[in-house]
């Protein structure tokens, strides 16, 4: 009889303490809202990176939402986008995705800003090659370059090492895009007659290439685009070109690359939820020259993208109050900003 009691009274127990746990899990289900966690494309450059860090932290902490990057190729993030799996995408690069004009219009994006559109890309030289530096004790080896076509006659200021009878132009990374508009220029001109088109294996060794002969004040010229944190430290030209006409005089090498319209997208969902921050992104505006700035200070301070963010806040409250334009959000920014070390 006690053995029985005492297990019809645990079975009792126990099956109280299952429905006060189970009361309990509903009512956090009712009343707990799940955390929200705003995803930004990152599509692998470091400019993006340093966007999606200063956008990503006035998000989280003006409007107190978690934030992620999700990284993957230009049109993999594209995609996710569409699909509300990305959330925001700091910078669009919109003529270069084929499909931006009818996604738009479409509405499966949303266009909120123009993030920059000043930036540029072509055949730059280091400017100690046209004007000298005296401080260096660089002279002006080529004084009258100022066009693509005027290189044809400052071949021996760039001679190629391998083969000095011709010089050395630097172009893009084979399988990039530019790289076949670029081959096109250098027949177009006639460039091929004297001097030799080198591919250098990746963005990396494009970079090393031009750093180390700016280092040693040496000449150099070949393919580059800004914003990037080069161009923010070095002192760089870029070439004239014929006017840009269209993308098929362009594509056969025979204008300049005109400026390209980098844009802020999110999606329409995530847009209609978050209105608030959809009119941060909307005012949130820069320019080559401020991007160049932060990359440089992130690759001369050896700091990441989080850094760097909190780097550019703090040195540009201008534009955080343009873009914050909410006091109370504002407040919440700088005091955490205030906290940072």
């Amino acid at each position: 009889m006690n053995k029985q009691f005492i297990s019809r009274n645990l079975a009792i127990v126990i099956a109280i303490a299952l429905l006060i746990s189970t009361l309990a899990l509903a009512g956090c289900t009712a009343n707990t809202k799940p955390e929200t966690v705003v995803k930004f494309a990152d599509a692998g450059w470091d400019s993006i990176q340093l966007h999606n860090a200063i956008a990503a932290y006035v998000v989280q902490n003006g409007y107190g939402l978690q934030t992620e990057q999700i990284t993957g190729t230009t049109p993999i993030t594209w995609k996710a986008l569409t699909e509300n799996e990305l959330q925001i995408y700091m910078e669009v690069w919109s003529e270069n995705i084929s499909s931006y004009q009818d996604d738009v219009t479409s509405g499966l994006i949303k266009e909120v800003s123009v993030n920059f559109d000043d930036n540029a890309q072509g055949l730059y030289v280091p400017r100690y090659v046209i004007e000298g530096d005296a401080e260096r004790g660089i002279p002006a080896l080529a004084p009258d370059l100022k066009t693509v076509e005027d290189l044809a006659k400052y071949s021996d200021v760039f001679a190629d090492s391998e083969e000095p009878a011709k010089g050395r132009m630097y172009g893009a990374v084979s399988g990039w895009e530019v790289d076949k508009i670029l081959n096109n220029k250098y027949y177009a001109y006639g460039l091929d007659k004297t001097f030799n088109y080198f591919q250098p294996g990746s963005d990396a060794a494009l970079a090393s290439s031009l750093v180390a002969a700016y280092e040693k004040g040496e000449p150099w010229v070949g393919y580059y685009w800004e914003p990037t944190w080069i161009s923010g430290q070095y002192e760089l030209v870029l070439l004239e070109d014929k006017p840009y006409t269209s993308v098929e005089d362009m594509n056969a090498g025979l204008t300049e690359f005109p400026a390209n319209r980098v844009t802020i997208c999110v999606n329409p969902k995530f847009a209609e939820e978050n209105p608030d921050v959809v009119t941060f992104l909307s005012k949130y505006q820069t320019s080559s020259a401020l991007t160049a700035e932060a990359l440089s200070v992130m690759n001369s301070e050896k700091i990441d993208a989080s850094q760097a963010a909190i780097w550019f806040l703090k040195n540009h409250d201008d534009l955080l109050k343009a873009w914050v334009t909410d006091d109370k959000v504002y407040q919440k920014i700088t005091k955490a900003l205030a906290a940072e070390k």
